[in-house]
């Protein structure tokens, strides 16, 4: 009786066509290589949470009169939202903050939308003195900054704002870089100190003196005129230069006489007062909180910034202006990329070790290439499935890859090695190795 064997098509058509299975190996090598170069690294995937927060500040007022003047008003047309799973809030002094949740089928815009359109439609329940209109805001995680640039310098807090500004507008220019937030600086402020008793002695009163400011610091058009031929527009600077400008601003009293502002009031220019304080190693620093775009490049984006830092304290910056780097995703980012591609190495050497003893060095070595063939592909399916290389997406591909390591090892410890030698028993069976890479991811 002849004994019948199960032919596998796909590995009997490679051993036939070997050239063009060498040829399909390094095209998914040279592809995977150049997809590898291009996928953006992340440290942490794009996670979409469908909560929206209403944040809304009402100064001087108790715990009690937030909830029921604001909080309460809120929570009754945001229940009624289609779609929403749970409403809590919370009321404390002088604030009130409700988190609305959505169920996970719900598009992120829409519900912002949705709430936008309730807190609108509340409004006119609200507090009529309400100094800004409740804040709506979503949960994003690509708002976590990717670095904290720490600025230090032998000079004041406002001198150097001005260079942290400098960095600030470089780094905006980036396309990875969606902003870059100044933390700790000193923000001008122009103060208008009035004496209450020359305010009295001249009959003025502060609507007088606020009404003369806002009207001076003012650029207004001028209308159009016809010069050689072409239309000019002509505009009218008024806003203040000086601090002379603003002290020599004359108006008239109640009474009728003329009163120059510095007669009534004291002029300084100063800061407001510091709501955002930044230290580093003790001492008072601005820092630059930088935020990345969603889906560009974490190692591109860092190596960029790093690259004009090193060029503005070279040529622009002074030499007691010191940058340092504090919470860099970038460097997790790198090492565990790293230890991924050492995982890939040591999975090909470990299997070409195992079966050496048993196929030989050529099937060993095919058999071997599958684990970086595998990633290759990987490689290549990724941008296609709209997928970055984040911790993730690192850490399944290195179970998947221990754990092919893992069965080819037992393979060989149960005797099943035959069923290799009988897929691999020339150079053209190139066709199972691809195979095996595609059940290895």
């Amino acid at each position: 009786m002849e004994e019948k064997f199960k032919e596998f098509k796909p590995t009997s058509w490679a051993i036939d066509n070997k050239t063009s299975i060498y040829i399909l190996a390094i095209i998914i090598s040279v592809f995977g290589m150049i997809s590898y170069n291009s996928i953006p690294k992340e440290q942490f995937p794009e996670i979409v949470i469908p909560t929206i927060i209403v944040n809304t500040i009402y100064p001087g007022t108790s715990p009690s009169d937030i909830e029921n003047l604001i909080t309460r008003p809120l929570e009754k047309n945001l229940k009624a939202i289609n779609g929403v799973k749970k409403v809590t809030s919370r009321s404390i002094q002088d604030f009130s903050s409700v988190v609305v949740e959505f169920g996970t089928g719900m598009e992120i815009a829409d519900s912002k939308q949705k709430v936008k359109d309730a807190v609108d439609k509340t409004k006119s329940s609200l507090p009529n003195n309400l100094p800004q209109d409740p804040m709506v805001m979503e949960i994003d995680l690509s708002e976590i900054p990717i670095m904290y640039m720490n600025i230090t310098g032998d000079m004041t807090l406002d001198k150097l704002k001005k260079h942290a500004e400098k960095i600030q507008d470089k780094i905006e220019g980036l396309k990875e870089i969606t902003r870059v937030d100044i933390v700790g600086a000193l923000d001008r402020e122009i103060q208008i100190n009035v004496d209450m008793y020359k305010m009295q002695a001249a009959s003025v009163s502060f609507t007088d003196i606020e009404r003369a400011i806002s009207a001076e610091n003012v650029t207004v058009s001028g209308g159009n005129i016809e010069m050689q031929g072409m239309n000019r527009s002509i505009r009218v600077v008024g806003e203040f230069q000086t601090m002379e400008e603003i002290k020599n601003i004359q108006f008239k009293s109640s009474s009728g006489a003329i009163v120059t502002l510095k007669e009534v009031a004291e002029i300084k220019d100063s800061f407001k007062e510091q709501e955002s304080f930044s230290r580093f190693n003790g001492k008072n620093v601005i820092t630059l909180n930088v935020i990345k775009k969603s889906g560009q490049n974490l190692l591109d984006a860092s190596d960029k910034i790093h690259t004009i830092v090193e060029k503005l304290q070279k040529d622009e910056l002074p030499t007691s202006v010191s940058i340092q780097f504090t919470g860099e995703q970038s460097k997790f980012t790198r090492r565990t990329l790293e230890e991924l591609n050492n995982t890939i190495i040591i999975g090909f050497i470990l299997v070409v070790i195992v079966l050496m003893f048993f196929m030989g060095v050529t099937n060993a070595v095919f058999v071997g290439l599958s684990v970086p063939l595998s990633m290759a592909i990987a490689y290549i399916v990724l941008p296609g499935i709209d997928f970055t290389m984040n911790m993730m997406v690192y850490f399944q591909t290195a179970k998947r890859q221990n754990g092919y390591c893992t069965s080819i090892e037992s393979c060989c410890r149960r005797g099943f090695c035959t069923n290799f030698i009988g897929y691999l028993n020339n150079r053209c069976t190139f066709c199972s190795v691809s195979i095996l890479a595609g059940y290895g991811w």
